[in-house]
């Protein structure tokens, strides 16, 4: 399996990392910690990849549980050097965003690879806006809800099918249109309009779900509330031994990628797990 991502065919043979560029004052770990300055971002960006990762993310817009949106023109305002610098580097650069106007900007001006949308191309346009970039990767992420409310009142009937079914159909909407089925990728969305039992219950069902999507998935659980909830810590960058063997149990589930704060002992984590097959 592989996924067409800009200027790369990523092999998912093997897991991978993506690490999290954040460039926001108000993201629920690291908000504000690395985007005082360009050189802070690329220090950030470049230690990342000396870490191993694989593909580095950037996000302009927070989109933690009760976080008020950005205007599109501050969040581009806030990621286009980052892309622009980090495009330069030869490695998979994806944009985290949800606005048709913010993807339009980074595809003209030619600075990403993928684009990695927690709406799954919900926004007016955005799917027909892909479908104009025949080798940009997008990834499609389940949310109930949006950022600001979320997590008020979370409900599904049976969680890991209807996060199947709202996936397959934003994949169904996405090839009718003409976005390749090379270039997709999947997010369950663990902690975006979920409860602590919908998360849980939706990893217990990770394998079989995997299985049958049929399409490479991406995990984002770093750091995140779910973790929190279970180890009791309230703080999350104290969270990253529980981040690392959540990003784990996702590979050995089948995950194929696994987006990280923890870049360096995720990647340890996952080579003993592939040596000693635990």
């Amino acid at each position: 399996m592989y996924w067409q991502c800009g200027r790369f065919e990523l092999d998912l043979s093997e897991p991978k990392v993506m690490g999290i560029v954040n460039v926001t004052p108000d993201s629920f770990s690291d908000g504000g910690r690395y985007s005082s300055s360009l050189e802070q971002v690329l220090a950030h960006a470049q230690k990342l990849l000396d870490d191993g990762a694989d593909i580095l993310d950037i996000g302009g817009e927070s989109t933690r549980p009760g976080s008020d949106p950005v205007s599109p023109e501050d969040e581009w305002a806030r990621v286009e050097p980052v892309l622009e610098a980090l495009y330069q580097w030869n490695v998979p650069i994806t944009l985290d965003s949800r606005r048709t106007w913010v993807m339009q900007k980074a595809l003209q001006q030619g600075c990403v690879d993928a684009i990695n949308d927690v709406a799954a191309l919900s926004d007016e346009g955005a799917v027909a806006l892909l479908a104009q970039y025949p080798k940009i990767g997008v990834c499609l992420m389940h949310m109930q809800g949006i950022p600001q409310t979320m997590q008020s009142n979370p409900h599904y009937s049976d969680v890991s099918a209807e996060v199947f079914k709202y996936l397959q159909e934003r994949v169904a909407t996405c090839l009718q249109d003409g976005i390749g089925a090379e270039r997709l990728l999947l997010d369950p969305g663990f902690g975006f309009g979920k409860t602590l039992e919908h998360n849980i219950a939706l990893m217990h069902d990770l394998n079989a779900w995997i299985k049958a999507i049929s399409y490479p998935v991406l995990i984002g659980i770093s750091r995140k509330t779910m973790l929190g909830q279970i180890i009791g810590e309230e703080i999350p960058a104290e969270r990253m031994v529980a981040s690392v063997m959540a990003a784990v149990a996702s590979i050995a589930r089948g995950a194929h990628i696994v987006r990280v704060h923890d870049v360096k002992e995720t990647v340890q984590a996952v080579k003993v797990w592939q040596k000693l097959g635990i």
